[in-house]
């Protein structure tokens, strides 16, 4: 059973920056694609950015050239970058994966193509 662990949200001024972290463990995390997603109150889960088992990304066009997606894969975590944060990425912030990739560099924004969810943490942008 893979489970996921959000943590580093908080509160934050526009312009700044906060790195969101997500522990895997129950699965070989080398062996998942997985995903950044975020939802704001009202609104429907969107994706952020999706990594492929081959490391392969998407990026939605409203983070672009902003957020950042990396890896450690001897720490099993999987870390969401976000620089020049606006009010509009207020969000819970969500880490996801799917086990049943169906091929090694899939990667999508689906929301409802991945498996296990963490908990979320909460990311509040004033402006």
């Amino acid at each position: 059973q893979v489970q996921l662990v959000e943590s580093g949200g908080g509160s934050v001024q526009a312009g700044g920056s906060l790195q969101l972290s997500c522990v895997v463990s129950g699965y070989s995390y080398s062996q998942l694609a997985m995903g950044w997603f975020r939802q704001a109150p009202g609104k429907e889960r969107e994706g952020v950015i999706a990594v492929a088992r081959s490391g392969t990304t998407m990026t939605a066009d409203s983070v672009k050239g902003r957020f950042t997606i990396s890896q450690d894969n001897a720490k099993n975590t999987l870390y969401l970058q976000m620089n020049a944060l606006k009010p509009e990425d207020t969000a819970m912030y969500y880490c996801a994966a799917l086990e049943a990739s169906p091929a090694y560099r899939f990667r999508t924004l689906n929301p409802y193509a991945y498996e296990y969810w963490g908990r979320g943490t909460q990311v509040t942008v004033s402006s």
